[in-house]
């Protein structure tokens, strides 16, 4: 049986500050596709070499998965089914949970969502791999994915996307197809698993819910920032670095004590050492990235400092440089961890809870890189979308500062203001990363 991909030991006894367990729900599907005997799905496409419907020699739920080859030549390779009875996706998420045996060669993998022979369809470009940023695709590991209709890009036949994000229908689906392409350099073997709707965000939040995220303990964060939050009303999770804390223009324990008492901000963990910030947890070996952790919740906890939310430096998880998953070793120190992946946007229940994604970089300059304020905010912008789907944002900023941004990490209070007035003009909650996970305890 095919094991999950994370069978590597994390070192050392239980750390003094485990986490509690708060672990969300895993939701239960309401239609699911398990691809066991006779399912009657079909692989193939311009892309496939070989394939094997019925596999049994890597799997994670059940007795076998779908297994596809692609043929090195950039095409479409695809596990699907068309003419099935009418689906209403009304209020749904689509799940998947699948593996790519090395990534070495992929390239971007694609969700089909239509009718009439996929004459109409919708379209989530789910995953587009980088051969340097962190991916939540990683060779060898079953990987779940989340697909919401405020990740819906691209529609065709009579099928459409208003200009503030809406799709025109959400039912009568009979077509579905999971497509995967290789770079043109080299095959990829991918294998899925399920495909099954879960309930959507918009059951708990029917306007989407927003989860503000400040990294790096910058000072900035308590002044200027803290009193644009304050008159908002909107509390933040703070991802702090201990061995910062009251140096140069860092916050102070104080400052940080006094923004969770009376500003509701959360104070979770983003690294111990700055050379461990700096360096991300990659570079280290596991022992040491475990001591970091261990030594981040020594710090925070006894100060009064209780969130079991932490935040990747660079938003890296990959492997240690002696093999171990950084995710796995954030795991007996946290509840959740924090990425900056945002191919597509956070869900409730999340696909996995050490992998959080967000939107950063988010800036009012120009030319500065980053992203742009007006991404979010814009008819049809990452808000809209939030809005019209009852989806789940996490945004992360850094600096705040007076003037002109300079850098792809700093926005203006003139736009931190902007993005509180545009949060609140849509009627979005705004809550901490902590409140949001106690929803499905």
């Amino acid at each position: 049986m095919g094991a999950p991909g994370r069978a590597v030991s994390p070192p050392g006894p239980p750390p003094p500050y485990a986490p509690s367990g708060r672990r969300p729900q895993n939701r239960r599907a309401t239609w699911s596709q398990q691809f066991q005997a006779s399912h009657g799905w079909s692989a193939g496409g311009a892309g496939t070499a070989s394939a094997e419907a019925n596999d049994a020699t890597r799997f994670v739920r059940g007795t076998q998965a779908v297994r596809v080859t692609t043929n090195g030549t950039g095409k479409q390779s695809y596990v699907r089914r068309s003419g099935m009875t009418a689906m209403d996706l009304t209020g749904k998420t689509i799940r998947l949970l699948f593996r790519v045996d090395d990534v070495a060669n992929l390239s971007r993998m694609v969700f089909y969502l239509g009718s009439g022979s996929f004459g109409n369809h919708f379209s989530w470009t789910f995953h587009v791999h980088s051969k340097t940023a962190a991916n939540c695709v990683r060779s060898g590991e079953w990987v779940t994915v989340h697909l919401q209709w405020a990740d819906v890009r691209s529609a065709s036949g009579t099928y459409a996307i208003s200009a503030d994000g809406e799709p025109s229908t959400t039912t009568g689906f009979t077509d579905v197809s999971f497509a995967v392409h290789d770079d043109a350099a080299g095959p990829v073997t991918h294998r899925l698993r399920a495909v099954e709707l879960v309930p959507d965000t918009s059951d708990v939040f029917p306007k989407g819910v927003v989860s503000l995220a400040f990294d790096d303990s910058h000072r900035s964060i308590h002044d200027p920032a803290r009193p644009v939050m304050d008159s908002s009303g909107f509390p933040g999770t703070s991802y702090n670095i201990a061995d910062a804390i009251g140096t140069g223009n860092f916050m102070t324990v104080e400052q940080m004590r006094s923004m969770q008492n009376f500003s509701g901000r959360e104070v979770g963990g983003h690294a111990y050492a700055n050379a461990a910030h700096t360096a991300g947890y990659p570079q280290l070996t596991a022992e040491q990235a475990d001591e970091d952790f261990r030594r981040l919740r020594e710090r925070l906890v006894p100060n009064g400092f209780t969130s079991e939310h932490f935040a990747y430096p660079h938003g890296a998880f990959r492997k240690t440089s002696d093999g171990v998953p950084v995710d796995l070793i954030a795991s007996r120190h946290f509840t959740t961890a924090r990425s900056i992946i945002s191919e597509t946007i956070e869900s409730f229940a999340p696909a996995d809870p050490y992998r959080l994604k967000s939107l950063t970089g988010i800036t009012d300059g120009t030319g500065i890189g980053g992203t742009p304020l007006t991404r979010l905010t814009e008819d049809g912008g990452r808000l809209d979308r939030c809005a019209e789907s009852g989806d789940r944002l996490i945004l992360c900023l850094h600096r705040i500062v007076d003037g002109t941004p300079r850098t792809s990490t700093e926005i203006g209070t003139a736009g931190l203001t902007t993005l509180m007035r545009e949060i609140a003009d849509r009627d979005i909650p705004v809550v901490t990363v902590e409140e949001a996970m106690a929803h499905y305890e």
